[in-house]
């Protein structure tokens, strides 16, 4: 979580060991405790006085809105809900940003295309569903971001098997592993509560991942990017490169979501771009920034510097466009899924040149990350080695083993 103040002054909320102790974009970090979560929350924005909070995971988010409801009750606590709404939006939207079938709902109300979409309770919900839909569907879980709670099942017992797993608390194994590896409590409370996922069941729409990214303030979208996704870490991970496309039925439907929610901040949405038709399926919302919102692509798709132009009062000054080419590569994802891809020479790599710790760092974390995502063997590449030679459409070299 980010806080910012007028000036550019920017301070932050995160765990131990987090890439924002590389950078020196940040003036000062404040401790995260996983364990008393709202605490740290609230002592941060004590000590920042921000003018604004961006969010920047799903994580934060909730804090955000489990602090807002428990504030609220607070004699003390008007100037944090003031805050928290003025970076959120409406509080009653708050319960919908987190609830899939909720949310779909309301898209839906507004004439925004989207897929059936219902809760899966139990069981004897799934099957009921199986005998509506058929095969291929998908299961979300709530909560979940970056593909970690979404599958697609094409026959039943992947779905039994796989809404079991969605629906089950963390892991011991898992929550011992952030705590004293990454030091990052957050699942304690979850694996020890055993709380368990509520599960959704969404209709398979085949077609092209596309992704928007928006600043929104008090219901009206003031700058956006629009992406057709070109590569993924894995079929329901995050992606790794994307393409800046101009699609009227996605701009038409953040601008319904968000005035019909009275949405402020930075936010994002999902859609499926169906093959036949070329039709844009909304299918879910991200709460908080996403990896290209701090892109500075020209007039109306400069998120920075509209919020900078909502909270001063002033005409937006977009930043120089960052590059002429429309398609983007993610660092360092891409880079990790594939160290020969030819987006890495073809597109604008976002490599942050002018921070060399946070690319050191980024590529270390990465050596242990792509054990995840590829089964192959990549060489050894040293960070000392990188040629720090300016930023745009810069790249990065190594060879495969």
């Amino acid at each position: 979580m980010a806080l910012a103040k007028a000036g550019c002054h920017v301070e932050a909320v995160c765990p131990p060991n987090h890439p924002l102790f590389k950078t020196s974009a940040v003036h000062r970090i404040h401790d995260y405790n996983g364990l008393a979560p709202l605490t740290s929350f609230k002592r941060a924005i004590a000590l920042a006085n921000p003018d604004f909070i961006v969010s920047g995971d799903d994580l934060a988010t909730q804090h955000l809105h489990r602090l807002h409801d428990r504030e609220r009750h607070s004699d003390t606590g008007k100037s944090i809900c003031s805050l928290i709404e003025r970076s959120l939006g409406a509080p009653e939207s708050f319960p919908i940003a987190f609830a899939r079938a909720a949310f779909m709902d309301v898209a839906r109300q507004e004439a925004v295309r989207v897929p059936t979409t219902e809760v899966i309770r139990n069981d004897h919900d799934l099957r009921k569903w199986v005998s509506k839909t058929g095969f291929p569907f998908v299961l979300k879980a709530n909560g979940t971001s970056g593909g970690d709670g979404v599958r697609v099942v094409y026959t039943l017992e992947d779905a039994e098997r796989a809404f079991r797993n969605l629906q089950a608390p963390p892991l011991w194994a898992r929550a011992a592993k952030r705590a004293l590896v990454d030091r990052d409590k957050t699942l304690i409370w979850p694996c020890l509560l055993r709380r368990r996922s509520v599960v959704n069941a969404q209709t398979f729409v085949a077609g092209r991942e596309a992704t928007s990214t928006i600043f929104c303030w008090q219901g009206a979208v003031l700058a956006s990017l629009h992406f057709e996704v070109l590569n993924k870490m894995h079929a329901v991970g995050h992606a790794t490169t994307v393409r800046l496309i101009e699609h009227s039925e996605m701009s038409l439907a953040a601008e319904k979501v968000v005035r019909k929610l009275g949405l402020s901040g930075l936010y994002g949405f999902d859609f499926m771009l169906e093959t036949q038709t070329g039709n844009a399926y909304l299918i879910e919302i991200n709460p908080r920034t996403t990896q290209v919102g701090h892109l500075a692509l020209g007039i109306g798709k400069d998120l920075p510097a509209a919020l900078c132009a909502a909270l001063s009062g002033n005409i937006v000054r977009p930043a120089p466009k960052v590059t002429e080419t429309d398609t983007i590569v993610l660092f360092p994802q891409e880079w990790m899924r594939d160290p020969a891809s030819e987006f890495l020479r073809l597109g604008y790599h976002d490599v942050p040149w002018e921070e060399p710790e946070l690319v050191d760092d980024c590529i270390r974390q990465s050596r242990i990350q792509r054990a995840w995502y590829s089964k192959r063997k990549f060489s050894a590449f040293r960070p000392s080695s990188l040629p720090l030679t300016g930023r745009s459409e810069g790249r990065l070299d190594c060879e495969a083993e």
